[in-house]
């Protein structure tokens, strides 16, 4: 083979292995397509307007900030629930009342006024709390804290049983008060309600429960003598004490005395022995009210709930505390009677 021809197929060689050892050029591959989605807008948010109706809640300016609070959030929650506008008074003004946009005032003690503003202002349900010598009637309801006297007594009566050995137990009641009466047949049938026949290991001179009455002209300075004739003289060992005489300066003495005590308000500093207090449950009314006060329904009685408050774990543990509550709902629910054991 002369030289011309392997220069040729030399040449040729080169040729193909430079076409093998080149890539041709690259694809672009195409990324995914994004699929449009539907994202749902959030719903409306209500925002109060000047013709949004209006709800407000007057309470004292002395008033504990706990309580207070207590109010304010329970109102508050009630109004944003309603499509209400909420506001917060010290007292009650014509101006305020002369609001076109008002609707509800639910207001506690001192008394702004009521029986004044109301007649001025028909459109608006006013709801007083705790206010003394108000009745219902039109577009007033009042809402009275201490009007049951039965039901705690009976109560009291249970509790105080499931405490004491012996079922030692007795009441301060004022003299010639036939509620006071009531309050103290209710007590005995609480303890029965307890431990039936309440049959006791020792004899003793006196049958239980006690109790004792304070003349209406005393003075409350001696109102622990009373209390002493229970606990020294008939070996009374737990007390509930009538809500008449429950002065918070006897109520601490009879703290000092080494015996368990309840009544339907506990002073401060909490006195020795308290076990728990039985008191209308006020934020629960309210609640219960609420309804008929927007639907501009009026001239209605609130009763209040009662509720036990100022618990001494201790004293009232979980299985006992349960008794108590299971015998308060009943009572509440009319399953249970206080003037029957």
């Amino acid at each position: 083979m002369n030289l011309r021809v392997k220069k040729f197929l030399l040449a040729m060689l080169v040729v193909v292995i430079l076409t093998a050892c080149g890539g041709s050029e690259p694809t672009e591959i195409p990324g995914p397509t994004a699929v449009p989605s539907h994202t749902p807008l959030p719903p409306p948010t209500l925002i109060p307007t000047p013709s949004t109706p209006l709800a407000i809640l007057v309470l004292p300016v002395d008033m504990d900030k706990a309580t207070s609070d207590l109010y304010q959030k329970t109102v508050y929650d009630l109004t944003q629930q309603s499509g209400f506008r909420f506001q917060v008074r010290n007292t009650l003004t014509a101006a305020d009342v002369a609001d076109p946009t008002l609707k509800v005032v639910i207001v506690l003690p001192p008394d702004p006024g009521i029986a004044s503003f109301a007649p001025a202002a028909p459109g608006v349900q006013f709801l007083a709390v705790n206010i003394s010598g108000l009745t219902a009637g039109a577009n007033v309801s009042v809402l009275a804290g201490d009007s049951q006297v039965e039901l705690p007594a009976f109560l009291a009566g249970y509790i105080l049983a499931m405490l004491v050995e012996e079922y030692h137990t007795g009441m301060v009641i004022p003299q010639g008060n036939g509620e006071a009466q009531r309050a103290y047949n209710a007590f005995v049938n609480g303890r029965t309600y307890y431990c039936g026949a309440c049959r006791t290991f020792y004899l003793t001179t006196y049958g239980y429960p006690q109790f004792i009455e304070i003349p209406a002209d005393e003075k409350v300075g001696n109102y622990g003598g009373y209390a002493n004739v229970l606990i020294n003289d008939r070996d009374v060992d737990a007390l509930y004490i009538y809500p008449s005489v429950a002065d918070a300066d006897f109520l601490t003495y009879v703290g000092t005395q080494g015996v368990l005590l309840m009544g339907t308000s506990m002073p401060e500093p909490r006195p020795g022995g308290w076990v728990a207090t039985i008191r209308p449950d006020t934020v629960k009314a309210i609640q219960t009210a609420w309804p008929n006060l927007i639907a501009g329904q009026g001239g209605i009685n609130v009763q209040s709930p009662l509720g036990l408050a100022d618990v001494d774990p201790s004293l009232l543990t979980p299985g006992r505390l349960r008794l108590a509550q299971e015998t308060l709902d009943n009572l509440l629910a009319g399953r249970i009677l206080p003037t029957t054991p």
